[in-house]
């Protein structure tokens, strides 16, 4: 049967990416990091555009408005599916996001420390001493400071009546945070810290900490036969000892060291006022610009002259370029408070609190293509009290659980971590016994699921954990 060519009409929308467009939705998914060379470069390249030192609003500037002024809207429609401006990315699939790890390395010792700190019931006086203590802390988690000379510093601040045994005693409450062995003031206190933190009931530890508090140079130099003199031990008892001690870390700040990354500045900040929680722009994020007035009153309506073209079209690139930067800035500060509108427990309890969230839910909410906010997402930071998080951190699988209920993967992993943390160190809890603890709290999972988020956290099975014990 021939097929007989025909033409039909077909009436569609579909939205014109013009390149001003697609400036737009590239300043959209960058990194603050990556904005702001982009920045520096316009900076440098048009003479329309200088830094604003000042606050509030941009100037507004009173020049001619021809043709191309209006092309300029009032609103930049930065949201679509993003194979209209890049061809060969796909539009977002259906159904849950996928589950992302957190990346925890944004978080300093510093700001850990300080979170820790905001959580305990420490008197004004206390606290104070305590912000000292902790900015005196190196990145190694040593005190990298004398107390008398913190002592001497804090009497000048409003503690005139201040003694070292105050500052001590501040000292050895601060030496309870984790990681454990922190604010130690040398090597020696601070495997004993870490010794101290392990229970009564593990073999030969009271000759562990003999050892680290009297032998230490000893070990250094490998001299077995004095340590097997002065500790009394076997040969086999003392491989067990040295053993302990070295599976102490030395270091314990060095997990918070981020100096093989780059370096995260949070777009939005978290912070708890008596209305409740808010989330805002990180106004230190990016530098603020503004058109430069001087040269913008230059311009001559009807002059057609090569200067005066010159100008007109650095103005326009300057205004569409201050406009991208406020629409993305409107796009995340909305993406962002929807996202932390429904993780509010998080805040509040930790990561126990998360709630499961997919792309499609925000999406939904605020009325943009998944693959936006994918992009909104990805490389955006918030500071919150419970430290630094991409924004993808907030997005997790749902996992089912009793009566229809579902439960967040992240939160799951959370309770699975702190079961085991908890479990008797002689009897460790099997992948069953885990499964049998979780549906007690009404998450009911597979042994597999179980097996799954165990082994993409670093923890060995039950009977591996039994002989490191």
């Amino acid at each position: 049967m021939a097929m007989k060519p025909s033409l039909q009409l077909r009436i569609g929308t579909q939205l014109t990416m013009t390149p001003q467009l697609q400036q737009a939705i590239a300043l959209l998914q960058l990194s603050t990091l990556d904005l702001r060379q982009e920045i520096q470069q316009a900076l440098e390249s048009n003479p329309m555009l200088e830094l604003d030192d000042g606050y509030g609003e941009q100037d507004t500037i009173d020049t001619p408005e021809d043709d191309w002024a209006s092309e300029i809207p009032s609103e930049l429609a930065v949201d679509s599916d993003w194979s209209d401006t890049y061809q060969d990315m796909a539009p977002a699939s259906g159904g849950d996001a996928p589950d992302f790890d957190r990346n925890a390395s944004g978080e300093s010792l510093h700001d850990h420390l300080l979170w820790q700190l905001a959580m305990t019931d420490l008197g004004s006086r206390e606290r104070l001493i305590a912000e000292s203590l902790i900015d005196a802390v190196d990145h190694n988690g040593y005190l990298d400071s004398d107390l008398d000379d913190l002592c001497e510093g804090l009497r000048h601040q409003g503690l005139p009546s201040l003694k070292s045994a105050d500052v001590e005693q501040v000292l050895l409450h601060l030496q309870q945070f984790e990681p454990t062995g922190v604010c130690a003031r040398e090597l020696r206190e601070c495997l004993l810290l870490q010794l101290g933190a392990l229970p009564d009931d593990i073999p030969l530890l009271p000759q562990a900490k003999r050892l680290v508090r009297q032998f230490l140079d000893a070990l250094a130099a490998d001299d077995r036969k004095l340590l097997k003199r002065r500790l009394r031990l076997e040969d086999d008892q003392l491989d067990a000892v040295i053993a302990l001690v070295r599976s102490l870390d030395p270091r314990p700040g060095l997990a918070f060291d981020d100096s093989g990354s780059d370096y995260v500045i949070p777009d939005l900040i978290a912070r708890h006022t008596p209305e409740g929680w808010r989330i805002e722009l990180n106004a230190d994020a990016l530098p603020r610009m503004r058109i430069q007035p001087d040269y913008a009153a230059l311009i001559r309506r009807a002059d057609k002259s090569d200067d005066n073209t010159f100008m007109k079209q650095h103005l326009q690139e300057a205004r569409w370029l201050l406009k991208s930067l406020s629409s993305r800035n409107d796009t995340l500060l909305r993406v962002g408070r929807e996202i932390m509108s429904r993780q509010l427990d998080f805040l509040e309890q930790g990561e126990v609190a998360m709630k499961p969230l997919v792309l499609a839910d925000i999406a939904q909410a605020v009325d943009m293509h998944e693959s936006t906010i994918s992009r909104v997402t990805t490389q955006k930071f918030i500071h919150t009290p419970r430290g630094v998080f991409e924004l993808k951190f907030f997005f997790s699988s749902h996992v089912g659980g009793e009566e229809g209920d579902a439960h967040s993967s992240t939160a799951i992993r959370a309770r699975l971590k702190k079961l085991i943390g908890e479990e008797p160190s002689r009897k460790p809890l099997s992948d069953s016994k885990l499964v049998e603890a979780l549906a007690a709290s009404g998450i009911k999972v597979a042994r597999r699921t179980v097996a799954k988020y165990r082994e993409a956290m670093g923890i060995p099975p039950s009977s591996e954990r039994k002989r490191l014990s």
